[in-house]
């Protein structure tokens, strides 16, 4: 991520779609980057006799939720956004299907929106739009419940927290997240999740020895990945869940954002981060960007 030229932001109108566009500002002031702000209209679909009715019926309506969904994006945090190039998009079909398009037309560099969902049963909501554009997008995309609890000033990136697994994505996420550290001139650790197996098995735990050795094989790896990037990290070590060991770590460095991979499937005995990363979301106390 040497610059983001680009950032999407799909918009329904909420409290927490607005909280995302502000992340998305403080990130196009920072890189001089074009905002397209995107609402998705869901066709309509009118049942009834006789069908000739019911088909002109949907037509009238569509028209209409067309032309009252483009002045309520016309109004979207206009006052808000003075300085920047903005684009107001409106298109018709599957939200998911739409805003992972328009990504990939725009060659976005980043979309940035919320998940469903924040209180005592976030860790059972994901939006199945969220869902499907975390599995299809092809640029990274920056999500979370907590987008909400973003003060209308904007965010503040301070302390980065990067989760890798060590797998062949590894170095991607790892350069992502240490470019953006520079850029805000941010505290970056890096996060390592051993799984609990590792460490013991029905109550039984392994010689202590075992698991220093994993950190130590686990801690060349990662300091081979930060000498190739030239950048610097404090290094932690978390056993557990990938989901749960780095809402823990994130908890402890306050970390303003989350970064971690989310392609392809990583089982070996070093992590599983990429096949956690609905349940990453689901967790973590801060925004999470997935590269």
């Amino acid at each position: 991520m040497a610059s983001l030229s680009r950032i999407l932001v799909p918009v329904e109108f909420s409290p927490r779609c607005e909280m995302a566009a502000r992340h998305a500002r403080s990130l196009a002031v920072h890189f001089h980057a074009e905002i397209t702000l995107l609402h998705v209209v869901v066709p309509v679909v009118a049942y009834g006799a006789p069908e000739a009715l019911a088909y002109a019926t949907a037509i009238d309506v569509a028209e209409d939720r067309v032309n009252l969904a483009k002045v309520h994006l016309d109004n979207f945090l206009r006052d808000e956004l003075p300085g920047l190039t903005v684009e107001r998009v409106i298109v018709q079909g599957d939200p998911a299907q739409q805003i992972v398009d328009c990504a990939a037309e725009r060659a976005s560099d980043l979309i940035v929106m919320p998940t469903h969902g924040y209180g005592p049963f976030r860790r059972f909501l994901l939006g199945s739009v969220t869902a499907k554009v975390l599995h299809d997008a092809t640029c990274p995309v920056w999500t979370g419940p907590h987008l909400e609890k973003t003060p209308a000033s904007g965010m503040r990136l301070e302390r980065i927290l990067c989760g890798i697994d060590l797998g062949p994505e590894s170095a991607s996420v790892l350069r992502w997240a240490a470019d953006l550290a520079h850029e805000f001139a941010a505290k970056l650790t890096i996060a390592h999740a051993i799984p609990e197996s590792n460490v013991h098995m029905e109550g039984l735990y392994f010689d202590p020895d075992w698991r220093v050795q994993i950190e130590t094989a686990a801690r060349t790896q990662i300091t081979s990945l930060l000498d190739k990037e030239e950048a610097k990290a404090e290094i932690r070590f978390e056993v557990g869940e990938p989901a749960e060991a780095l809402a823990v770590a994130a908890k402890q460095i306050n970390a303003n954002l989350l970064v971690i991979g989310r392609q392809g499937h990583h089982t070996g005995v070093l992590g599983r981060l990429r096949t956690h990363s609905y349940a990453i979301v689901r967790e973590a106390p801060c925004p999470v960007a997935l590269v």
